[in-house]
């Protein structure tokens, strides 16, 4: 990992870009810049885009995450940045298959000092990837994250139990992940006294199955407190999470 300039050039830093050939502009230092690391969507890339801007994010920063990386692009992603002429062998790699997102790290890696706490909730299991990509951001910001999963409002019950735990850990925001009719952030959001994120998922049958009836139903909620992301937008929703927890603890 390359050191950044001194302070001289601290203002050109944060607005570095790196070119890569003619297909990527690279924000190198934008989480010094924002507070927020850079994210790589895996998904439309092609192989060897992706390994030269993983590559890249690896030499010049440390890390590296990646969403939306299906199994067998991982597995060849980890070779790539492993066994060419030009790798670090001493990289470091966690995978989540079911979630599709992969942190890559050199050994000049240090994570960031640990600063404010996410609760993170999901109404049902297959809401988990989702939930998953939310949480690669947070931790990535120097979060703390408590996770409460399959707790939807066909059996409300399981409710009390994790959101009873994120409270009493000093949860900073809550992220409530839920698809078929979206109704759990709103029942969540009318419960506590901090911020709640929604974050509409494309689970369900018909208008449920695209998300379209989650993402309504989170927009026309009267609770208040509650915010919503797009889509199946854990990314989005982990960065402004984690954005209003440390922010809680300055």
């Amino acid at each position: 990992m390359r050191e950044p300039p001194g302070r001289d050039g601290e203002l050109r830093r944060l607005f570095q870009v790196m070119q890569l050939g003619d297909f990527a502009r690279l924000d190198v230092y934008r989480d010094l810049r924002k507070g927020v690391p850079e994210v790589v969507y895996a998904a439309h890339k092609s192989d060897d885009e992706l390994e030269a801007i993983v590559g890249s994010y690896l030499d010049e920063r440390g890390y590296a995450l990646v969403t939306r990386l299906d199994p067998d692009r991982a597995e060849r992603l980890q070779r790539a940045l492993t066994e060419g002429p030009e790798a670090a062998a001493e990289t470091g790699f966690t995978y989540q298959p079911r979630a599709r997102v992969l942190a890559a790290y050199t050994a000049a890696y240090q994570a960031p000092d640990e600063r404010g706490c996410v609760g993170l909730l999901t109404a049902g299991t297959s809401d988990i990837p989702v939930a998953e990509e939310a949480a690669l951001v947070v931790t990535h910001m120097g979060c703390r994250v408590e996770r409460g999963y399959d707790t939807g409002v066909a059996g409300l019950h399981r409710l009390a139990e994790p959101l009873t735990r994120m409270l009493e850990a000093g949860a900073d925001v809550l992220v409530v992940v839920a698809g078929m009719e979206g109704a759990l952030p709103s029942v969540v959001a009318g419960l506590v006294d901090v911020p709640v994120i929604g974050v509409p998922t494309s689970t369900g049958y018909g208008l449920g199955g695209d998300g379209t009836a989650a993402l309504l139903s989170m927009l026309q909620s009267c609770s208040p407190g509650l915010v919503t992301v797009n889509i199946d937008n854990g990314v989005g929703a982990g960065a402004a999470a984690a954005l209003i927890a440390r922010g809680r603890r300055d």
